[in-house]
């Protein structure tokens, strides 16, 4: 499946008002993991308030341990506090690399901005090593976007 041709499910998401925002949240998901052979575990995270951390919202995949996740910690915090997109093609080869499963090879965290604010991210882990395109980037920013405007 394209990215092109996810775009215009992603926005039919976003705008089904019929279904709350964890719900339209849970459904992108769903559809990235689905049309994307090598999404492994998608889900978003979300800033907890006004703690310097982030807990995890709606995702498909492996369930996880990691439903809060400290700013600067792994991936994920990392993003929290730099606000730059991270691809990682090699999970091994991190230092501040926080393990979800055993089979995970590579991830890539793109940060949700609300009004210049980072409110959160989409987390995406692969188990095929270094599979992420610059395409996956823009993508994904795409969808951020999107969600960015319905929250």
């Amino acid at each position: 499946m394209d990215f092109n041709s996810l775009k215009p499910k992603v926005e039919s998401i976003i705008l089904n008002k019929k279904k709350t925002i964890d719900e339209r949240l849970l459904k992108i998901c769903e559809l990235l993991e689905a049309s994307i052979n090598y999404y492994n575990w998608v889900g978003f995270y979300f800033k907890n308030g006004d703690k310097e951390e982030l807990k995890l919202g709606p995702y498909v995949g492996a369930p996880t341990d990691h439903t809060i996740i400290p700013f600067g910690k792994g991936i994920c915090g990392q993003v929290a506090v730099s606000n730059q997109n991270f691809v990682v093609p090699d999970v091994a080869a991190q230092d501040n690399y926080i393990a979800c499963s055993i089979t995970v090879k590579a991830e890539i965290v793109i940060p949700i901005f609300v009004n210049g604010e980072n409110i959160g991210q989409i987390d995406i882990d692969s188990n095929t090593p270094d599979p992420f395109t610059e395409a996956d980037e823009r993508f994904l920013e795409f969808v951020c976007k999107k969600v960015s405007e319905m929250l």
